[in-house]
C-alpha cells in the first residue's frame, strides 16, 4: 500500500523534528526541506528524506515536492530574520514572489508563499494540525499571580501588542511603570527581552501574543524554556501569552523554570481586550 506523503518546510529549533514526529506516528512519510544554517542537522533521523536548500531556492523546494508526491505540506520553526539581508540565494521563482510583495514583513511574505506552493499543488497546512497539545491554555501557568503593578502593565502591553500586530512589525513587547521600554521587530522575542529588561531593570513584564488577521497556518506566537531563561537574566518577573494561538514548547520546564525565578506566567483568551 501507498503511504501518504507529507511535506515539511523545517526552520529551526524542535518543532520541525516534533511535527516529523507526529507525523510517522500517524503513518505519514515526511518529505522535509531543510534550510542550511537554520534547521538543526538531527531532524534527518527523524523524517523520511530530507533535502537541504539555501534561503530562497524556493524552484527547488517546489522541485523535491513534487518529485515525491506532495500534496500537503507544513511550515515548522522560524528562520533567522536579518539572514534575509545577507545569506539569500533567490532563485527565479523566488524573485518572483518577492515582486508580489508590497513590504517584507512576515505574514505577507508567508501568505504569497503559501499561494505559490497551492498554485503547484501544494497545500499549506497549520503548523500545529498534528500538534494540537502544543496550544496555550487559558489560565495561571505558575504558583503565583500578577502583582497589581504587573497586571496593570501587562493589561496595557496586552492591548499595545495587539495593535503592534496590526502593522505587522512583532509579536511582543516589554513594558514596564505603564510604559513601552522595547518593542520586538526583526531582532526577535529573545533579543527584545533582552533589550528591555536592560532599560527597565527588574519587574518588567513582557506580553506576546498573535497579530489579528494573521494566518494561523505559519508563524504563531511561540515560547518555551529558553523565554524563561531570557527573563531570568534580566530579571523580568511576568510573561503573558496568548491562549491558543500561542505554541508553548518545554511546558513542564518552562513552568518548573518560572516558578524558581518567581516569575508569574499566564495565558489569555485573544478576543478579551483588558
Amino acid at each position: 500500500m501507498h503511504q501518504e506523503r507529507i511535506g515539511l518546510i523545517a526552520g529551526k529549533g524542535q518543532f520541525p523534528i516534533l511535527f516529523a514526529r507526529a507525523a510517522r506516528a500517524r503513518g505519514l512519510a515526511v518529505v522535509a526541506v531543510g534550510i542550511v544554517g537554520e534547521t538543526l542537522p538531527v531532524l534527518e533521523a527523524e523524517v523520511d528524506s530530507l533535502t537541504w536548500i539555501h534561503l530562497g531556492q524556493l524552484g527547488k523546494l517546489i522541485k523535491v515536492f513534487r518529485s515525491q508526491g506532495v500534496t500537503r505540506a507544513a511550515m515548522c520553526g522560524g528562520v533567522t530574520k536579518p539572514r534575509m539581508f545577507g545569506d539569500v540565494r533567490p532563485d527565479l521563482k523566488a524573485l518572483t514572489l518577492i515582486g508580489k510583495l508590497r513590504h517584507l514583513a512576515d505574514d505577507g511574505i508567508l501568505r504569497t508563499l503559501a499561494k505559490v506552493l497551492a498554485g503547484e499543488g501544494i497545500v499549506i497546512l497549520p503548523s500545529h494540525e498534528l500538534l494540537p497539545e502544543l496550544l496555550a491554555t487559558a489560565g495561571t501557568y505558575t504558583k503565583r499571580g500578577p502583582s497589581p503593578e504587573e497586571r496593570a502593565d501587562a493589561e496595557l502591553g496586552w492591548r499595545l501588542a495587539h495593535e503592534l500586530g496590526k502593522l505587522d512589525i512583532g509579536q511582543a513587547l516589554v513594558i514596564r511603570g505603564r510604559a513601552v521600554v522595547a518593542v520586538e521587530a526583526m531582532e526577535g522575542t529573545d533579543a527584545c527581552i533582552r533589550r528591555g529588561g536592560e532599560l527597565a531593570g527588574p519587574g518588567a513584564v513582557v506580553v506576546k501574543r498573535c497579530k489579528p488577521g494573521q494566518d494561523r497556518r505559519f508563524d504563531l506566537p511561540a515560547v518555551g524554556a529558553e523565554t524563561i531563561a531570557t527573563m531570568t537574566e534580566v530579571r523580568a518577573t511576568c510573561l503573558v501569552i496568548e491562549a491558543g494561538s500561542t505554541l508553548v514548547f518545554d511546558r513542564e520546564e518552562m513552568i518548573r523554570r518560572a516558578d524558581t525565578a518567581g516569575i508569574c506566567l499566564l495565558a489569555w483568551a485573544g478576543g478579551e481586550e483588558r
